[in-house]
Order: structure tokens, then sequence, then C-alpha cells
């Protein structure tokens, strides 16, 4: 299965972004990690900090099962979620940190509705956590 892992605005800082909150391990140590671990998936990443390219990201036809983290654009982007609404694969949302612990605004998601799940709060635990959901 191809499993896609898409990451928004800002999230290719992971491991060195407000560590606190992120924790420092970068999003290719994570990678590494999960290629080695799910050795009958084929984990592709794409991360962008613009809109439009996550959008036409999505919308190309090359993966089994999404895994994304919209970032800032999860609490105010209706153009991604109405791409999500159109994506017809499973697919699992992920937040690093535990977004109902954070700001009021960042504790709700214009795009969780248009996907089968969400994990939060668990730090970059939470990729494995989605691609073992997926492979169920």
């Amino acid at each position: 299965m191809n499993i896609l892992i898409v990451n928004g605005p800002n999230l290719n800082l992971l491991g060195t972004r407000e560590p606190e909150i992120y924790g420092t391990v970068t999003m290719e140590e994570e990678l590494a990690d999960l290629s080695a671990e799910f050795i009958n998936n084929t984990i592709l990443y794409y991360q962008s900090n613009a809109e439009g390219d996550l959008i036409d990201r999505l919308q190309a036809s090359d993966y089994d099962a999404l895994v994304i983290n919209p970032g800032a654009y999860t609490h105010y982007s209706y153009a991604l979620a109405d791409c999500l609404k159109n994506v017809s694969v499973p697919k699992v949302e992920v937040h690093i940190s535990n977004i109902y612990k954070r700001e009021e605004f960042r504790q709700k998601s214009v795009t969780a509705a248009h996907t089968d799940g969400i994990i939060s709060g668990f730090g970059l635990k939470g990729y494995r956590l989605a691609i073992l959901s997926l492979n169920l």
C-alpha cells in the first residue's frame, strides 16, 4: 500500500521549531523509522507551506491512504477541507501537539470532518499510530 504523509506549513522545521512542543526529531528521521517499521508499505512524503501546493498534491492519485497534518491550515482552510472531502482513500488527520490544550483558535479543525479519524497529542508517534490504523 502506498501511504502518503502530507505536512502543512512550518512542519519543515520539525526538530528545531519549538522543541518543547514539537520535539527534537526531524521529519526525515521519523520517515526513516516509519519506512523501516512498515516495510510492506511505501511511505510517500510531501510538505509545503503553500495551501495550493498541498491541494495539488492531494489531488494526485498515486496513493492508497493518507496521513495529513495540515498545520495551521487545520483551523481555517476551507479550501483544504473541500479538497479532503473529495479524496476517496482512507485518511487520518494527525497533530503532534494536543490541539485541545493549546490556544482557543487551535482547538477547532475545519478539516477533521473530512477524515476518518484524528490523532492528536502523541508527538511524532501520531504518524505511526495513523499508519497502524490504516493497515487494519
